[in-house]
């Protein structure tokens, strides 16, 4: 038997197992993401377009509606210019003239009336259609989009969760996908409809005069240039917002996840102090940023004066020549206006776009992951004995650094084996492996005779009863927390499986017995009481193999002793792999193997180690000199 240095996962954790369920900051991580830009713009974009390629007709149909919607609602100054036109010239004929029999024809002007009330109207119906199709299409791709990405980080392996903090991965899949869903929903609706107003403004401004048409589009230039500047300004400060968000929403998250110890040392004045900071530099740059935002529209205003001022002087011109009717003038000038604010949202569309691709190409990164190795071809076992086997294994979690080499060791079906060690041992990678968690570098490991990557990962797994130190429970009602051990669990099971892990009594003295809900954090319940019930979890779930990984090293004496009980029983029969520190807790153990930098130093019963006087002796001596020494100071 063999096995070699140094068992610690990344970060510093044997094993490797993280920060625990909310590691890495929490789900307030990543928030600062914002201002970032895609580093292959292109590929992306065209991978993300991709995914509407089973909506292309849909997209045909917004389009369609969009040009048919924007049509009808450019025509709208063309044709109230043309009833201008008529009103002027019956006024005039009739009011300053003085023709005999003129007058103002209100007949054809109720008649361009009706006609622009229903172009209004119809434009009204195909946006509608458009923007409701268009919602239909960004919320299915994101579906899609959001459905990979959960499947995805079902096929991740372990390893890829102990690089990453909990908390960017959170932020790829709550936050990208976000950013990617209001983007596609709205931005891009408006870019159609943006552009094909541009084009069709245009159009019917050069038809009613190309002199007018260039004045316009003599501002166009500036109104771009003023619109990029502020944007590329405005960019940097909704950057640190977003930063100075994300540190409040931590600083936040932190004081009320830890509000006890917070209160405990006294600590509130600091606590609010460096509140006081952080909202002050949040207030700084979103003041900064929707100032200098909001600069864009009066600007942009501005400049569209500037056309205005122009069009009217050039018009009036015009008009005296007879070249242009006043109606036309009334016209494009309302095209003037129509002009400039699509220009800004193209403007304002480009940032929103590049947001957009970063979130993408995250999401993209996060699926381009390798996966664990592929499932093998269903194999099972019919009757599960226990009988589980490592033969020369090895493993490394970084190449060329190796943490066990060649281990060799057997457990008899229904015997208890004991791991024991220093903290960093390799304890725990020795339990993810033989989960699966982690796939070997060489080497195979057995149950009942056959090696577990011939098995379905699922199938494996549920060979496998949990207990361990950090306890996890779901916000929901206890009884819902036993069944999760086993699907379809009747009520005599769950209330079975908590008198045996001695949890009923103390269940049933609860306000709402099996009914209590638990909240998020299972604070309304002490840490012995969470314990049992993971205990009971693991008893419905009825398993040929145990692992216990430190059930007891958190709780008072009388807890432990319940909790020791439960254990026994639920132990009875069974194969079981006990982690433990309190050596006391193990002396009944059928074998016991002592870890130290991942290799096995010693094996044996409790008295066989303790004869020999080596490492185990030590360990063993130690903890009760120590108890010794506390117990004599306290005294």
């Amino acid at each position: 038997m063999n096995a070699n240095r140094g068992a610690t996962g990344p970060g510093g954790r044997p094993g490797g197992m993280g920060r625990g369920p909310m590691g890495g900051g929490g789900p307030m991580a990543g928030l600062g993401m914002t201002g970032q830009k895609a580093k292959n713009f292109r590929g992306t974009f065209f991978r993300l377009m991709g995914y509407f390629r089973p909506e292309k007709w849909m997209l045909i149909l917004v389009l369609v509606a969009a040009i048919i919607s924007t049509v009808f609602n450019v025509l709208g100054p063309k044709i109230l210019g043309l009833a201008t036109t008529r009103l002027f010239e019956g006024v005039v004929a009739k009011f300053y003239r003085h023709v005999p029999g003129a007058s103002i024809d209100f007949t054809y002007i109720g008649e361009l009336m009706l006609i622009l009330l229903g172009l209004y109207l119809l434009s009204s119906v195909f946006s509608y259609i458009q923007q409701y199709t268009m919602a239909g299409v960004s919320q299915r791709v994101v579906y899609n989009l959001r459905r990979q990405v959960e499947e995805k980080l079902g096929r991740l392996p372990l390893r890829y969760y102990d690089t990453e903090t909990h908390g960017e991965i959170m932020s790829r899949a709550v936050n990208d996908m976000d950013n990617i869903s209001n983007t596609l929903q709205q931005s891009l609706a408006q870019f159609i409809t943006s552009l094909v107003t541009v084009i069709g403004v245009i159009v019917l401004m050069l038809t009613i005069s190309w002199q007018l048409t260039l004045v316009t589009l003599v501002t166009l230039p500036l109104s771009i240039g003023v619109t990029i500047i502020i944007a590329k300004r405005s960019q940097r400060y909704f950057s640190s917002q977003q930063r100075a968000l994300g540190e409040l929403n931590g600083h936040v998250e932190e004081m009320f996840t830890g509000h006890r110890i917070v209160k405990a040392f006294g600590h509130e004045r600091q606590s609010v102090e460096a509140f006081d900071v952080m909202n002050e530099e949040l207030y700084k740059a979103g003041w900064r940023a929707q100032f200098i935002t909001g600069m864009i529209f009066p600007l942009m205003m501005s400049i569209g004066n500037l056309g205005f001022v122009g069009v009217a002087v050039v018009g009036s011109v015009l008009v005296t020549q007879g070249t242009v009717a006043i109606g036309d003038v009334v016209a494009f000038i309302q095209y003037a206006r129509q002009f400039s604010q699509p220009i800004t949202q193209l403007a304002s569309f480009s940032n929103t776009i590049q947001l957009a691709i970063a979130s993408a190409e995250r999401i993209f990164n996060l699926l381009d992951e390798q996966e664990q190795v592929p499932e093998a071809v269903e194999t099972s076992i019919a009757a599960p004995q226990g009988h589980v086997e490592f033969q020369h294994v090895s493993f490394s979690y970084k190449q060329d650094e190796p943490l066990i080499v060649d281990m060799n060791i057997e457990a008899e079906p229904g015997q208890t084996i004991a791991i024991v060690g220093p903290t960093g041992a390799g304890k725990t990678t020795l339990v993810n492996l033989l989960m699966r968690f982690y796939e070997l570098d060489s080497g195979r490991i057995l149950v009942d005779g056959v090696d577990v990557t011939k098995l379905r990962r699922a199938e494996l797994r549920q060979l496998f009863g949990m207990v361990l130190q950090d306890t996890w429970l779901f916000n929901g009602t206890i009884r819902e927390n036993i069944a999760y051990g086993r699907e379809n669990a009747t009520e005599e099971e769950i209330v079975h499986a908590a008198r045996t892990a001695q949890a009923d009594h103390f269940i049933r003295t609860l306000p709402e017995g099996y009914d209590t809900v638990l909240n998020q954090e299972a604070s309304n319940l002490s840490q012995g009481q969470k314990q049992l019930l993971t205990i009971a979890r693991a008893v419905l779930a009825n398993p040929p193999i145990l692992i216990l990984d430190e059930a007891t090293s958190s709780v008072d004496t009388r807890t432990e002793v319940l909790i020791q009980q439960a254990m026994l029983t639920l132990m009875r029969g069974r194969t079981s792999f006990v982690i433990a520190h309190r050596l006391s807790t193990i002396r009944g153990a059928d074998l016991i193997l002592v870890m130290n930098h991942g290799t096995i130093v010693e094996q044996g019963t409790h008295e066989e180690l303790l004869a020999k006087g080596g490492f185990y002796a030590d360990l063993y001596n130690s903890q009760f000199t120590a108890r010794a020494a506390v117990e004599e100071a306290m005294s």
